[in-house]
């Protein structure tokens, strides 16, 4: 019977609640306007603050009556600005309530509002606006829909700072693409936002400056007019410089930094401009320290990182300011036992949030280990770092897996780790496994590492090949991600160099000839060289050369004139050159170019092509078929006789580069041996 009495309970007190919340919604259809006001405010002052009430109040149907008021003019502008702040009020409550708030179309009904001529009630739909759009359950789209919009928004900026605030906000938190920063940039967001920059107020000034970092992200265009825009006759570049002071607040100057740092990337300002080498880099690196919040740590280092990603002279600067690499370490460890935060609800928020920290880390490790091999060396001699790396490849935090990975890709580049830490460390164990299940971004981070490990001096090599490697990568090169075929093609091309004649048919049988072909018509210029780069290793020593040819000949001879005869760049047809030439140097495998009148064509035609690397490797091509010491070299030299090649060596040696003219020679040194 106790089960039967549940269910009733639950609706008793869930109709007590709402029952002690339903006169509020009764006195919005007073048909007294005076008393519907009352009750506006009412409601207003009952769910400040109060979560509940406003689950309340919007399941009883307040909100479309809410904004049937705020939409009738007959309503007075006093009792429609009462209902948008109380509409701004349930917006400031749980995601669900915005989400309802969206679904009864308040967005179009407060932009309609904008259209008011009384300021107090523009302010109250701006502010009701600015806390729907910050909400990331908003579609930003709903702000670009009307073409009318954004340049009503521009006219509103400079009827009083707190429009200005708010639209400064709605536009930094609703431009996310391209096309956004575009729409803003057209209708001249940066010139009616720059003087905002040097307000009274500090809220303008702030909402101004993100709107300006967004604005810059990635974009050329914007950050190129950025640097020559004047606020009140000083460069917009230098305003950026004044609010990284270490005297401004923390969140301007770490803005500051991220418009300077995005201009830098844009290419709108060197990276060895004073305001980047004196100003930003070293604003960003004391946003990394143990004093500054967790957020503020982690937007530091990520914007430090991206700033740092292209440039090795920055990467060289970083690591020596502030002990940085030192400072990184700390990231790992916190928030520590005897941790400095005694406020409890900080310390809930930052033990919720620190993986964030360490996925900051591993990003900045990534950007200063990119190029400088002493940098990645004092990187992996900082303490715990491998095995810190080992765990990050592991975590449930598919960003710190995937910025562990990242970083673990940076530090691969280095051949002296590659033979030592990455071997006592077996990193390619968590790494294998990573590449068994996970998203295309880590996949393509983890196969490009993967890469690395798979170089001849790498003593990785081996128990990656034991464990099934070859398989995966043959199952990456079917991608319909071009990143990853790239990938598992050029690991495999690294496996196959200078390998043993077991692991190459291990590869072409795994690989299959069906699938190798399909590679060398892949649409992606990458996949084909890479491709071509396996063929290359694959076929290298003679007794491989012959062995492989004796079986997949016919298919390769044929794959080599389609690609002969094609559309494709220099280096492309270079590849295929010198994979004849290696034909060529078999003793069984070169009877298939001689007994191919159209390949032999060929090759005479790139001996007097007008590029010189084509002219090389086809000449490499016709001295390994006509070396004196090989079986059957008399007939082949006849042959190629009768078909005027003698002819175009004989021209070669006279070549204006010493590299082709000595080719050329010992070619005929054969004929006269």
């Amino acid at each position: 019977m106790a089960c039967l009495l549940e269910a009733p309970l639950r609706i008793s007190v869930l109709s007590e609640v709402t029952a002690s919340s339903r006169h509020y919604v009764d006195r919005l259809f007073d048909p007294d306007p005076q008393k519907v006001l009352l009750g506006v405010i009412d409601m207003k002052n009952a769910v400040i603050g109060n979560n509940k009430q406003k689950a309340n109040l919007i399941v009883l149907g307040a909100v479309p009556r809410l904004l049937y008021l705020l939409q009738q003019d007959s309503s007075g502008a006093e009792l429609r600005t009462e209902c948008a702040v109380v509409l701004g009020s349930l917006a400031m409550g749980t995601e669900n309530n915005v989400k309802s708030l969206v679904d009864c179309h308040i967005i179009p009904a407060l932009l309609q509002g904008l259209l008011s001529q009384d300021l107090k009630f523009i302010e109250a739909c701006l502010r009701c606006l600015r806390t729907v759009f910050i909400s990331t359950v908003t579609p930003v789209q709903l702000l670009y829909t009307d073409a009318a919009v954004i340049p009503h928004l521009m006219s509103l900026l400079s009827r009083s700072r707190r429009t200005q605030e708010y639209i400064c906000q709605i536009f930094s938190h609703c431009c996310k693409t391209p096309d956004h920063q575009t729409i803003l940039y057209n209708h001249g967001a940066i010139q009616n936002i720059a003087h905002l920059l040097i307000s009274f107020s500090y809220k303008v000034q702030m909402q101004a400056l993100k709107c300006f970092s967004v604005l810059a992200y990635e974009n050329p265009q914007v950050s190129m007019t950025l640097v020559n825009v004047l606020v009140d006759g000083e460069l917009l570049s230098q305003v950026f410089v004044r609010m990284m002071q270490r005297d401004k607040p923390i969140e301007m100057q770490l803005t500051a930094a991220k418009c300077l740092t995005y201009m830098c990337r844009a290419g709108a300002i060197r990276t060895d401009d004073n305001c980047i080498v004196l100003k930003t880099l070293p604003c960003l690196v004391r946003m990394c320290s143990k004093e500054r919040l967790l957020e503020e740590r982690v937007d530091g280092a990520e914007t430090l990182a991206y700033l740092i990603e292209p440039d090795v002279e920055l990467q060289r600067i970083a690591s020596i300011t502030d002990h940085l690499i030192a400072m990184l370490a700390d990231y790992f460890k916190y928030p520590s036992s005897v941790s400095a935060i005694t406020d409890i609800k900080r310390l809930d928020h930052d033990l919720k949030h620190a993986h964030e920290l360490r996925q900051a880390a591993f990003k900045l490790y990534a950007s200063l280990g990119a190029n400088d091999e002493d940098i990645r060396k004092k990187i992996i001699e900082t303490e715990n770092m491998m095995d810190r790396i080992v765990s990050g490849l592991s975590e449930s935090s598919i960003k710190v897996r995937l910025a562990a990975v990242r970083c673990l890709h940076s530090l691969s580049r280095s051949v002296q780790q590659l033979r030592t830490s990455f071997q006592d460390h077996a990193v390619w164990k968590p790494l294998m496994k990573l590449l068994q299940n996970a998203p295309e971004e880590v996949l393509v981070m983890a196969s490009s590492t993967l890469c690395n490990l798979l170089l001849e001096f790498s003593p990785s090599k081996e128990p990656i090949l034991e464990s099934g490697a070859i398989d995966l990568l043959c199952s990456l090169t079917q991608s319909e991600s071009p990143a990853l075929r790239v990938n598992g093609i050029w690991a495999l091309m690294n496996m196959a160099f200078q390998a043993e004649q077991k692991i190459k048919m291990d590869i072409l049988r795994a690989l299959s000839t069906e699938q190798l072909f399909r590679l060398l018509s892949d649409p992606d210029v990458n996949v084909l060289m890479k491709t071509l780069g396996l063929l290359r290793n694959l076929l290298s020593t003679r007794p491989h050369i012959n062995q492989i040819m004796s079986s997949h000949g016919k298919q390769i001879m044929q794959a080599v004139t389609l690609i002969l005869e094609g559309e494709h760049n220099i280096e492309v047809k270079e590849q295929t050159l010198c994979i004849l030439a290696n034909i060529a140097d078999g003793t069984t495998a070169k009877d298939l170019i001689m007994i191919n009148d159209d390949i032999l064509q060929k090759i005479k035609y790139y001996m007097g092509h007008s590029n010189v690397k084509l002219q090389l490797a086809a000449t490499f091509c016709i001295s390994n078929l006509i070396w004196n010491e090989e079986d059957g070299s008399q007939e082949r030299q006849d042959r190629l006789r009768e078909m005027g090649f003698v002819d175009i060596l004989h021209k070669l040696t006279q070549s204006a580069d010493p590299s082709l003219c000595d080719r050329a020679k010992t070619a005929m040194q054969q004929y006269l041996a």
